[in-house]
């Protein structure tokens, strides 16, 4: 006996296992015990009743494999276990860097972009911007208290599309899905192009290039998030709270002079207005002036969409966060508005200078410490913003994909516990977006509103209807609030469409239709996959089949084709081989060498005229599968070189016949690989003699 002892039978019949049981007989009769040899311990441990993957089974493999993890762990950072995502919430002072950081840097175009409208109408007509920004904080004052209803009614993220789905119905939940997507599309784009624009504004050099430099702060963005969701926030909140301090010193000293009778001399822009004006000032363009002064409440709603990147309590932490970022854009807003129409700034036609660089230069002079401060802040703060969009659009698309409303691969987690999918497919969506548009801010923003405005309105009426519904105490003052909420919301949404209709809004209203019905098309899609493969009861039996009829596609006789006709003698019985010929003599050749070799397994030669392998060998496939209602086996006998730069050397042929086979119905494919330094494989070789037969 050995000193290992008898091994008792292993679990699974003869299936090979993890674990081996080793049984050793002991002294007295009867008396025996078990021992449990764990041969991949380094690689899978036990927990349980499972096993757990540990590190080095993920590690990399060759040298080429270690420098590519090298660089990725240099880039995006160490693999993060799914246990760890708790460590990667966001508290309430990177939440407001991350998730609010698109609202709160819209303070430095949301003026210029009213102005712009009213410059129309000449000078005397910027008077106007005050009241179109007082308008909006009002606005904006009813957003955040709605909103903080849609976050304690429904704290597990998913914000207007969670909230119109459950109240409203599918469509109306997915119209403010396709909303919000677009949306976020338009923010990344939007602020890359307004962070360019301030950068532009103190360097002209940069303005020429401007969807070049636009497309790399994206790509430095996306890098940013593929780290995951807390580190970005850590990198990102320095830069956002030097803006907000910098705006804050620089309004504060603004008005300090403006108070104190030290006006500043306003600086002009390099190419202004006409002074006279070549619209009238009708009611029609103060509503587009407001409509486009509106682009300071987008964003407003990331918080509520992101609920669950809070710490505990989630809720609560995302209210305060959410509260913090209304009153911090409501007052660099209302204070850049102020300064500027008291001093005298104007808008530049053709966006060389910012209003906020302009202002910052009349306040504290061209050139000096603070003036860079300002204009570097400003334009880190709004490729910050883009970040909103990084932090919101992969969030949303993982809940509809656990919706099956769109692609699964939105719902997985990379090894940062980041959503890689979502964050790439975002990135490559706003830089064709940017690049369409010219990295202009001022053609973007009209297509940026009406988005955030349809989803504000969906789930602000979906809320009147679930307090109507439930009718919890305090269900009066919360409808209230909300129905309230959803007129003003809708207001806005009404005089946003119709005022940038013809600017631009008339492609977000034409390709949201289209993004809802694409929508609907995978999820019908993944209905019609689940009913197929749904099984009819849970204790179903296993059917048992046929053998199969199996097919050899052999192009030469050589190592590879006898271990791939051993394999597939061993699943079934009927086996045959095929061989397509390009010549009528090169076909009897290989059937007078086959017939040399073996008379066991029948072949068919096919004689190709024209040369072409594909078409002749999938069309015997097809007549072979006519005859015959047992499933097709494709056996195929590949190579497999020693080095991946040999691969290209040989012709792929089975790769290719694989592509070909993949969505054939009724059809197997079994490749069978073949290894140099393996050529046993388990196969018994035939002996000398009976090669002559």
């Amino acid at each position: 006996m050995s000193d290992r002892g008898d091994k008792g039978p292993k679990e699974g019949a003869d299936a090979p296992s993890l674990e081996e049981r080793a049984t050793h007989s002991g002294s007295k009769i009867g008396d025996r015990r078990v021992r449990i040899i764990r041969p991949a311990a380094s690689e899978f441990r036990r927990r349980g009743g499972h096993y757990v993957a540990t590190p080095r089974v993920d590690a990399a493999q060759g040298r080429l494999g270690r420098v590519y993890a090298r660089a990725r762990h240099i880039l995006f950072g160490a693999r993060l276990t799914s246990e760890e995502e708790a460590g990667e919430r966001l508290s309430k002072k990177t939440g407001l860097a991350i998730m609010a950081s698109d609202n709160i840097s819209s303070s430095a175009y949301a003026t210029e972009e009213a102005m712009r409208v009213l410059a129309f109408a000449g000078g005397a007509a910027l008077a106007l911007t005050m009241p179109i920004a007082i308008a909006v904080c009002v606005v904006l004052a009813v957003v955040v208290l709605s909103e903080s209803r849609v976050i304690r009614a429904y704290p597990n993220g998913g914000g207007s599309y969670i909230v119109a789905k459950d109240n409203h119905g599918v469509l109306p939940g997915l119209v403010a899905a396709s909303a919000l997507l677009i949306d976020y599309v338009l923010t990344v784009a939007v602020s890359s192009a307004a962070g360019v624009a301030a950068i532009s504004s103190f360097v002209p050099a940069v303005h020429d290039h401007r969807v070049l430099w636009s497309l790399g702060l994206i790509a430095l963005l996306t890098v940013g998030n593929l780290r995951g969701i807390r580190e970005a926030g850590v990198i990102f909140a320095a830069p956002t709270y030097v803006y907000v301090l910098s705006l804050l010193g620089l309004i504060g000293y603004g008005l300090f002079r403006v108070a104190s009778g030290d006006m500043p001399v306003a600086v002009l822009p390099r190419d202004a207005f006409e002074p006279e004006g070549i619209e009238p000032l009708t009611a029609l363009l103060v509503l587009r002036a407001f409509a486009s002064g509106s682009v300071g409440l987008t964003g407003s709603e990331a918080i509520a969409n992101g609920v669950p990147n809070f710490k505990p309590p989630e809720s609560r932490n995302a209210v305060i966060t959410l509260v913090w970022m209304g009153t911090i854009f409501a007052t660099l807003f209302l204070g850049l508005t102020y300064l500027a129409t008291r001093i005298g700034i104007a808008p530049d036609q053709f966006e060389f200078e910012t209003v906020n660089s302009m202002l910052t230069r009349s306040l504290v002079g061209d050139g000096t410490f603070f003036y860079y401060l300002v204009q570097i802040s400003t334009a880190i703060i709004l490729l910050l913003a883009a970040n909103t969009g990084f932090s919101g659009f992969p969030r949303l698309a993982s809940v509809l994909a656990d919706d099956r409303f769109m692609p699964r691969q939105f719902a997985f987690r990379g090894e940062r516990l980041a959503f890689s999918f979502g964050i790439i497919a975002l990135a490559l969506m706003s830089a064709a977006v940017l690049a369409a548009f010219h990295g202009s801010v001022t053609e973007l923003v009209p297509l940026y509103t009406i988005g955030v405005f349809v989803a504000f309105t969906l789930s602000q009426s979906g809320l009147v209807r679930r307090w109507w519904r439930l009718r919890n105490p305090g269900w009066r003052l919360s409808m209230a609030i909300n129905t309230f909420g959803a007129i003003v919301t809708g207001t806005v949404l009404v005089v946003v469409a119709f005022t940038k209709f013809l600017y631009g809004a008339w492609m977000v209203l034409l390709v949201m239709p289209i993004l809802v019905g694409l929508l609907f098309a995978i999820n019908r899609h993944y209905r019609t996959v689940h009913d197929a493969l749904l099984l009819d009861r849970p204790d179903e039996p296993i059917p048992v089949l046929k053998p199969p009829v199996v097919l050899i596609p052999v192009a030469r006789l050589d190592r590879a084709t006898l271990q791939a006709v051993a394999f597939a003698r061993s699943i079934s019985p009927s086996v045959r081989a095929v061989h397509i010929a390009s010549t009528a003599e090169s076909a009897e050749e290989f059937a007078r060498r086959w017939r040399r070799w073996t008379s066991e397994v029948p072949l068919d030669v096919i004689e190709s005229p024209y040369r072409s392998l594909l078409q002749p060998l999938l069309k015997y496939i097809e007549r072979i599968d006519e005859r015959d209602d047992r499933p097709i086996t494709v056996v195929l006998a590949e190579f497999v070189p020693r080095n991946w730069w040999e691969w290209i050397l040989h012709s792929q042929t089975a790769l290719r016949l694989k592509l070909s086979l993949l969505f054939r119905p009724n059809t197997i494919v079994i490749d069978v690989p073949y290894h140099t330094e393996d050529p046993g494989h388990g196969v018994t070789p035939r002996k000398p003699e009976d090669s002559s037969q």
